[in-house]
């Protein structure tokens, strides 16, 4: 867009209030960010190894129980004088490809970034509300334990591209040409509020806001975390 074209290029009196109001609330925006993001940098690389177990139990146990309920459906249509196998269907055995030392660190290196990439990031420690990505996630796995490093690389590509992110187009097809200048800083500004208030509605926020010491949070979050793998392993325990 050119500059001559930019709606906010030049502004009037009565508009220059309403920007001040705008820089102010984006520096808000930043410095909320700024903190809530690191905090979560903190944490995440605190728990790397507990999130990515959750995440990998959790989709096995989804699996198995896919697993349970197509067993069930095939019983169904072979009738109740049906004699189920005394085990459950196996799960798709991965063939692994044969990979190098420096090749298999590699592999490791773009597995857990991945993984911890997709995370959702809530610590909330509310499972209802966790979105562990599983689509994503499913994938990933299964392309880790076939140890083909050339396919991981392509989808941590894909992955850390935002193309397995769904996208709302932000202006929802309204051409910013064809908004006044007020209607555009009016809406920037409601834009703004929103992140803000997006931002500070973060778990991680009110802790940071509410605890003495924000980091005896991550002692909860390890207890958390140990609970549910705990959990999860007995779940997807076979025999």
């Amino acid at each position: 867009m050119s500059e001559q074209n930019h709606p906010i290029n030049i502004l009037s009196q009565n508009e220059l209030p309403l920007q001040a109001e705008i820089d102010a609330l984006q520096r808000e925006l930043n410095e909320v960010e700024r903190k809530v993001f690191a905090f979560e940098s903190i944490l995440r690389s605190e728990l790397a190894n507990e999130l990515v177990e959750v995440q990998e139990l959790t989709v096995l146990y989804k699996k198995q129980k896919l697993a349970k309920k197509e067993k069930r459906i095939a019983q169904k249509q072979r009738g109740k004088n049906y004699t189920s196998p005394t085990s459950l269907k196996p799960l798709t055995k991965v063939i692994k490809v044969h990979v190098s030392e420096v090749d298999e660190k590699e592999r490791k290196r773009l597995y857990r970034e991945a993984m911890l990439y997709v995370h959702p990031d809530k610590f909330n420690m509310d499972e209802g509300q966790a979105d562990l990505a599983t689509e994503v996630t499913t994938k990933l796995i299964d392309i880790y334990q076939t140890g083909d490093l050339k396919a991981l690389q392509d989808y941590h590509a894909h992955i850390f591209s935002g193309n397995t992110l769904v996208n709302i187009a932000e202006h929802k097809g309204v051409k910013i040409e064809q908004r006044s200048k007020s209607e555009f800083l009016k809406t920037e500004k409601e834009k703004i509020e929103k992140l803000i208030e997006q931002v500070k509605k973060k778990y991680t926020y009110r802790v940071l806001m509410d605890y003495p010491e924000p980091m005896t949070f991550l002692e909860e979050l390890k207890l958390y975390y140990n609970d549910r793998i705990s959990k999860l392993r007995r779940r997807t325990r076979v025999g």
